[in-house]
């Protein structure tokens, strides 16, 4: 049981490190030494004048030998003070320092300060007790209670120190709640080597690797100081404890930093704000952590803002993303998300980004089972709707809306931009494949230039893919029409009074027959499909004639774009010469590597070389992801140039005459996607009810701007003009 004790006087500043920990040779200094600044000058003792004003000033000293400055340094400016064992004071001269509307003097006043070097021209005032701290120059620390730091310090890292039981390794348990998937976190994690960790748990090779590279990256030594980089201004803080802070980094009103590293720079600055308690942790650069949150075994990634009360718990979470008013626990979360509202959960999750939240959500928190070891999986562009409620387990395809319900069961929902509805009237789950595309192309268009405009980061060591259109959404298209054209022959053949367990390809050709050339006959099918829900229910295929056809084409969209920007930016090649280039079979496992989307034989390749030591550091596995993000267009040109060949009926190769229709086609859908961002946002200004809350339509316009002036409709506008363009382009080199 842990008790107050009497000890020595001295052990206030000396047996930082226990003896036993310190190399033969060396004081308990010696990592110190290693981390601070040494002025361009040297140190020097304090003279007896100095010494004297020193007393004057109210300061007092262990030993006054121990006390070291520089040339620069003015007695009149140290006032109030208890300094104990060695204590390193940069230059301290008669001026102030600046933050904001902060204005504080340089100096030392009333404060107790425990064996610390402090940078030149810094503001130190009412810390009651710093510790074992380095200090950067021109620090602003004001009204702190406590500042310390340990000798077995981690700063968050997942990691134990010499002498240290394993039991104190921290973990972050993601995905799971069991554990049967966690993870160290380490300074440095994305989101790219959290899934990689977390989902390959079967590699139990892989497993012991990425548990020695962690290990090995970080020192287990004793005595490393806790650090706050140049630039730094804390204030009216309670407890910073085994912190490793950035430079430029803001906190205020912090109420506890403990286990912790916060990266900050000057470009990317952090901010902590009031009442925050971070405990075991990673804070990646350019943060706003505000407002009470709480987080707890954690690695949040670069441009994220934290607020309102949040609680992020045993999770990691993805750059350029949002959380507030919420808890999200056992999660891993890629870039971009979004989960800004009001009582929402999120529980033992991969959320794969560019996702939103929506108040009232609870995701994961009812279990079909006794053990607590069910997971939700949810691809890029997932949007649970108000007051939506998700069970363990379940898994949806990408840009998967759900409209407010109690959804009884699990989910496996395989059909990509789909609207999920529980009608509870009728006992049935409904399903409307392609719905963004046919009734909202405003959100869905304007999803990649959204994404784009919020990423601020400026060392982009996360490799994302913002595109909505991507292979990896354009494998679950094929995908999507593979099963309408099943669903919709076994459909047909119970209309009939026919035996629908037929072979699959059979189906499949059947199917594809009904839907290019029986549109009024799909119409009438009561089309269902299967292994969607856990339940006996009805799982209602809503619209699949248009959504297949509009599956379609989503997949000329993606093709024709990416084919004719290629020949554009390569004049010199004809098309004949690219198509030789482009006959690799299509790469139909895509994996979405926390953001990064690599074919599987590349995570393939990536786990077998971390398993043989050929990649044997973090840092070499991040120039991997570097490697293959650089070759990553000339994928998406090959799986755009083999998803149009599939489209085709599998044609050995795009013939001219192909092409050109292929073409003719993505004029079209240009035209349609520009008309549809333009038609869906004119719906909220034809919308009488919206109106009826203006006193007139110059008054809705003052507030909405005018619809003509929408700078997103103006954009698409713009950039489907510059599409056209290149189709035309494209059209003069295969002539």
């Amino acid at each position: 049981m842990d008790k107050v004790t009497i000890i020595p006087y001295e052990k206030i500043y000396k047996d930082f490190i226990d003896a036993k920990y310190i190399p033969e040779g060396e004081s308990e200094y010696y990592l110190r030494n290693m981390q601070a600044k040494h002025p361009a000058g040297g140190w020097r003792h304090l003279r007896s004048d100095e010494v004297e004003r020193l007393v004057k000033n109210s300061n007092t000293a262990t030993k006054w030998d121990d006390i070291l400055v520089t040339d620069e340094f003015d007695t009149n400016l140290i006032k109030n003070n208890r300094f104990f064992g060695l204590v390193r004071i940069g230059a301290v001269k008669n001026v102030a320092l600046q933050y904001h509307d902060l204005r504080m003097p340089c100096g030392i006043t009333d404060s107790s300060i425990v064996s610390c070097d402090i940078g030149d021209f810094c503001a130190i005032h009412d810390v009651h007790y710093m510790a074992n701290y380095i200090i950067g120059d021109r620090c602003i620390l004001f009204n702190i209670h406590e500042l310390s730091c340990t000798d077995h310090s981690k700063f968050g890292n997942g990691i134990v120190k010499d002498g240290e039981p394993e039991d104190v390794r921290v973990w972050l348990e993601v995905m799971n709640e069991a554990g049967g998937r966690k993870i160290l976190p380490f300074d440095g994690m994305i989101t790219a080597d959290a899934y990689l960790w977390a989902k390959y748990t079967d590699n139990e090779k892989l497993q012991k690797r990425l548990f020695e590279i962690t290990k090995k990256s970080f020192d287990t030594r004793r005595g490393y100081y806790g650090t706050i980089g140049e630039g730094c201004v804390i204030k009216n803080s309670w407890i910073l404890k085994d912190a490793k802070i950035g430079q430029n980094c803001y906190i205020k009103g912090a109420s506890k930093l403990k286990n912790i590293t916060i990266n900050s720079s000057e470009d990317e600055p952090t901010q902590i704000g009031e009442g925050v308690i971070l405990v075991n942790g990673i804070v990646g650069y350019g943060c706003r952590i505000f407002y009470s949150v709480v987080g707890t075994r954690f690695v949040v990634g670069d441009n994220c803002n934290l607020k309102y009360g949040a609680r992020v718990i045993y999770s990691v979470l993805g750059d350029n993303s949002t959380i507030s008013c919420c808890e999200v626990l056992n999660n891993l979360i890629f870039p971009a998300h979004e989960q800004h509202h009001n009582n929402s959960f999120l529980i033992a999750a991969c959320v794969m980004g560019q996702s939103n939240m929506a108040a009232g959500a609870t995701l994961g928190s009812n279990h079909n089972s006794r053990a607590t070891d069910g997971e939700i999986v949810a691809k890029r562009g997932f949007w649970p709707g108000l007051c939506t409620s998700v069970k363990h387990s379940s898994k949806f395809a990408s840009f998967t809306l759900l409209s407010k319900s109690d959804y009884p069961n699990e989910m496996d929902i395989k059909l990509p931009f789909c609207l999920v509805n529980n009608n509870t009237a009728k006992d049935q789950l409904e399903i409307m494949p392609a719905y963004w595309w046919m009734y909202n192309m405003y959100a869905i268009a304007r999803n990649t230039s959204k994404y784009l405009k919020r990423d601020k980061r400026k060392r982009k060591i996360q490799n994302i893919e913002f595109e909505t259109f991507a292979p990896d959404t354009m494998e679950e298209v094929i995908a999507g029409r593979k099963l309408l054209e099943v669903w919709t022959a076994k459909a047909y053949l119970r209309s009939t009074g026919e035996n629908e367990d037929k072979e699959y390809g059979e189906l499949r050709e059947l199917g594809h027959h009904l839907l290019n050339e029986e549109k009024e006959t799909v119409r009438k099918l009561e089309v269902l499909g299967e292994n969607i829900e856990k339940s006996h229910r009805k799982v209602l295929i809503i619209k699949p004639y248009e959504a297949y056809h509009a599956y379609g084409d989503m997949l000329i969209y993606y093709s024709v774009r990416n084919i004719v920007l290629y020949l554009k930016s390569n004049p010199e090649i004809s098309f004949d010469e690219m198509s030789e280039h482009l006959t690799n079979a299509r790469q139909r496992e895509w994996v979405n590597l926390g953001g990064q989307l690599v074919t599987g034989d590349e995570v393939d390749k990536i786990i077998d070389d971390i398993c043989d030591c050929t990649l044997n550091s973090w840092e070499a596995i991040h120039n991997r992801y570097d490697e293959i993000w650089a070759n990553y267009p000339k994928q998406k040109l090959l799986h755009s140039y083999q998803a149009l060949r599939f489209l085709y009926d599998r044609c050995p190769s795009l013939s001219k005459e192909i092409f050109t229709d292929a073409l003719d086609k993505g004029e079209k859908i240009l035209h349609f996607v520009a008309d549809q961002v333009y038609l869906s946002r004119k719906k909220d200004y034809e919308n009488a009810i919206r109106n009826s809350t203006f006193r007139n339509l110059q008054e809705r316009d003052a507030v909405n701007g005018k619809l003509e002036e929408n700078s997103f409709v103006r954009q698409i506008r713009t950039e489907t003009a510059e599409a056209l363009e290149n189709i035309a382009e494209a059209r003069k080199i295969i002539k």
